[in-house]
């Protein structure tokens, strides 16, 4: 099959680069779309804006790149539409609560006709044509996932904290929430149930990890069919690890060390009395002691210092976060949260509790208290001072305290969409073309 990749060169604040170009599920979107696609598709092309799209013969495949989708979704997507043998392109009912609630919020990339909604993802079983195609609804196979009987103030009914989990994920990404959703909601917790599910359905499988976890003398979701740990990797002892886990190579765990359904990527420092729950770690990235991360995404090469607590946020790559500082994640008023869409306008939302973003390259120092549903801009250098040390609204790159000492040497290497290049060699390695 032929794929043709429609480039999206619109920047995802606060990062200020393409959806492309960011990590999710600690890869590069384009290298996740890749290897999903890859049991498919033999050769590839991209467009970018402007581009007409070429005269192929055979099963072809578009899409944009600022989609993320897993193989669960594209497997049921191409079997329906090779069924159909007519040009098909995905679409959403407004009645699937995972669209309406996590994916449509604060989204531009989703086209109305009628009672549904177009992504842009088609195909076309005998080369591109001009006939339009028709919408194919894919069931997800939502369920209802999450904290139960949590103080009423906190819920949205009946006590309930809950999110709407597709065992067959896809989403837009078109802020940095869609991130947060791909990686926490339609990663981590759609991994955790479909691995309950095959557990009701597949009663080799349950005895084959019981079996497992009796020869490692473990307790179940310890055991090594849970636990995936790579090579050359040091683990203490005392390290509390459930699973399902990934955990990369040459990966160092401390003391103490609290993990529960992560992906901790390749050369990884997690310190003593880390606690990660529901969590992605980039390559690279470091946590001293006593570090918490509860549904929060780290690029790669990031720094959180000891002390720190970071509740749904998503921090970009060769970040600081320094020691004592605290991402609230619970709006104190009875407000909607509102949060910047893909427009760069407020939108109040329906979400109870979200933390904040930090873009690439931020330093910030310690201490800080940052509000819920705040986004800190890349290159963004923040120091504690009297008159700022809770962070109640967004920063941008203009507000940076960096800019109060002209000798100072922290470069901007991550320029908003429109504005001159960073200097000559100064930009550091992005997502693109590297794993």
């Amino acid at each position: 099959m032929f794929k043709i990749i429609l480039h999206d060169p619109r920047h995802i604040r606060p990062f200020n680069e393409p959806a492309r170009d960011l990590r999710v599920q600690n890869k590069p979107l384009w290298a996740w779309q890749r290897d999903v696609l890859a049991p498919y598709t033999t050769r590839e092309i991209t467009l970018f804006p402007g581009q007409g799209i070429p005269a192929l013969q055979g099963e072809v495949l578009v899409y944009r790149d600022n989609l993320f989708f897993d193989r669960y979704f594209i497997e049921a997507f191409l079997e329906e539409a090779r069924k159909r043998d007519r040009p098909s392109r995905v679409a959403f009912s407004p009645d699937n609560p995972a669209f309406t609630e996590h994916m449509l919020p604060l989204s531009r990339s989703y086209t109305q006709q009628g009672d549904l909604y177009l992504a842009d993802l088609w195909y076309y079983p005998k080369g591109v044509v001009q006939e339009p195609a028709e919408p194919l609804v894919v069931d997800m196979q939502v369920q209802e996932i999450g904290y139960h009987h949590v103080p009423p103030y906190m819920a949205r009914e009946l006590g309930d904290l809950t999110f709407y989990v597709p065992l067959r994920g896809f989403i837009a990404i078109d802020t940095w929430v869609h991130i947060l959703f791909a990686d926490v909601v339609m990663g981590l917790f759609a991994r955790g149930a479909r691995f309950e599910a095959r557990l009701k359905r597949d009663p080799l499988f349950k005895l084959r990890i019981l079996f497992k976890a009796m020869l490692e003398g473990k307790q179940v979701l310890q055991s090594s069919e849970l636990v995936k740990i790579g090579k050359n990797c040091v683990i203490d002892p005392s390290a509390v690890i459930h699973g399902p886990t990934t955990i990369g190579d040459n990966v160092t765990i401390g003391a103490g060390v609290v993990i529960d359904n992560c992906i901790i990527g390749n050369n990884v420092n997690i310190s003593q009395g880390c606690q990660l729950l529901l969590s992605v770690v980039g390559d690279g990235s470091f946590l001293p002691f006593r570090a918490s991360l509860f549904m929060t995404t780290f690029m790669e090469n990031s720094t959180v210092a000891q002390n720190s607590c970071l509740q749904l946020c998503v921090v970009g790559r060769n970040s600081f976060v320094g020691a004592g500082t605290t991402f609230t994640d619970f709006n104190l008023l009875s407000k909607p949260l509102k949060v910047r869409n893909a427009d760069g306008q407020l939108e109040d939302t329906n979400f109870i509790v979200l933390g904040s973003a930090v873009g690439h390259n931020c330093r910030i120092g310690s201490g800080f208290v940052i509000y819920p549903a705040r986004t800190i801009e890349s290159d963004v250098v923040l120091i504690v001072r009297e008159d700022r040390h809770v962070i109640k609204k967004d920063v941008t790159f203009e507000e940076s305290d960096h800019h109060r000492w002209p000798d100072h040497r922290h470069r901007r290497l991550y320029p908003r969409e429109g504005e001159e290049d960073p200097e000559e060699g100064s930009h550091i390695a992005s997502g693109r073309g590297s794993l």
